[in-house]
């Protein structure tokens, strides 16, 4: 955006999403413009006696800037102002019926609480405040030259102007506080997004820790103990080894200063090792003895602890979300070795969960302690080792949930 385009003023009600709601101001006021215009030339002529001339350039300043109002109504409110009072004083040189309203003709009321509506659509409470003393006080200064004496009817401009002016700013004040609200609605959506996002990560890598520590370790008592079970070592073949193990104790000690970083208040007691494909089989289990039937097909293929440990989580959460969203609802999850021959590079590990539609709607969730972004940590479990993830709902009101998880290392990012 432009600083001109900026600085260009907007139509009311010019941010509603609806065409007719933003066209509503632009009709009102040319409705009124119209209607105004020749009624108030009418009226000033022939009941108040008024010049032909005179009461038409009354009406076209009284009338015309109701138009401007739905972009400028605080420039318009001037015009309408000033000539509302010139009108008033005009009407003092004529004899008119004591009937007759005065200071101001019944047109310039409906003229001047439209105006007064569009003001408090658009300007802040101190103006409004300011434009509505201005009318009480001309009110009643013009009163002071009343031609027939002074009554509750000429306080009508004053009365109805401040209703006007509080309808209007009590809704743009709502407007105002509902559009905020949303505001905040998104920015929280957006940092809770995030937020869950940084914490899923920070569980992948504690989990991760776990898995490379393993090796870590097996590297450390390798090295440590390679004078011990290989005869004859040279010299230089020793301290090559022994530098190997302290790199790799350096290294585990480094990790577990990492991991103090990522642990939280709850995850202090993570001491358990991490699962993989062999566990599958007892989640199935459990969540078959809770949640409903649920067929199983294993795969006793050799893969990489961090793809065991991502099919696990993926699994896990799929069938959480069963639980929690179609409760009782068949499902099949399957685990296969796909080979490098089928278009998709080397070998991957095709992790599928499928459930049917439940058998009756849930009248609401069995877990209210879910985050709700359970598939940003599929999404990244699947990101780490460089695999893809399709999720989705079935035409018959299913879901399915396919992860193809790549095996050899160079696949593996």
């Amino acid at each position: 955006m432009t600083p001109v385009e900026a600085e260009r003023p907007r139509a009311l009600l010019a941010g509603a999403s609806r065409r007719w709601v933003r066209l509503l101001p632009w009709a009102v006021a040319f409705v009124l413009c119209v209607a105004l215009l020749p009624t108030t030339i009418v009226v000033l002529t022939a009941d108040y006696g008024l010049n032909g001339g005179l009461a038409s350039a009354l009406a076209v300043a009284q009338a015309a800037p109701l138009l401007l109002a739905v972009v400028r109504p605080l420039h318009a409110w001037y015009v309408v102002f000033a000539a509302d009072v010139a009108g008033a004083l005009a009407l003092l040189t004529v004899d008119f019926q004591e009937r007759l309203l005065w200071p101001f003709p019944p047109m310039e009321l409906v003229g001047y609480v439209g105006l007064c509506l569009a003001l408090g659509l658009r300007e802040r409470r101190r103006t409004l405040l300011l434009v509505w003393l201005a009318t009480a006080g001309a009110n009643v200064g013009l009163g002071f030259v009343a031609p027939h004496g002074t009554g509750a009817k000429d306080l009508l401009l004053t009365i109805l102007g401040g209703v006007a002016l509080l309808l209007g700013g009590v809704l743009r004040e709502r407007y105002e506080v509902q559009r905020r609200l949303v505001e905040q609605e998104t920015i929280s959506e957006a940092e809770r997004g995030r937020r869950t996002l940084l914490e899923e990560r920070a569980r992948i890598a504690r989990e991760l820790h776990d898995v490379v520590a393993h090796h870590m370790s097996v590297i450390t008592v390798q090295a440590d103990t390679a004078e011990y079970r290989l005869a004859a070592l040279p010299p230089d073949v020793r301290e090559e080894f022994t530098s190997i193990a302290a790199t790799a104790r350096e290294s585990l000690g480094e990790m577990r200063r990492l991991l103090g970083v990522l642990r939280n208040e709850e995850a202090h007691g993570e001491l358990v090792p991490q699962p993989g494909l062999a566990q599958i089989g007892q989640l199935v289990e459990a969540t078959a003895r809770t949640g409903g039937p649920v067929e199983f097909t294993p795969c006793d293929a050799e893969v990489p602890e961090a793809v065991g440990l991502s099919a696990y989580r993926i699994v896990q959460e799929a069938l959480a979300n069963v639980v929690r969203h179609a409760p009782g609802a068949a499902t099949h999850v399957s685990l296969s070795v796909s080979g490098p021959n089928d278009g998709q590079g080397g070998e991957r590990l095709i992790v599928l969960v499928v459930n049917d539609p439940p058998p009756e709607p849930p009248a609401g969730p069995l877990e209210v302690g879910g985050t709700g972004h359970g598939l940003v940590g599929m999404r990244e479990r699947v990101r780490l080792v460089g695999g893809t993830l399709d999720v989705g709902p079935l035409p018959d009101g299913g879901f399915r949930v396919a992860a193809q998880l790549p095996l050899t290392e160079e696949d593996i990012t």
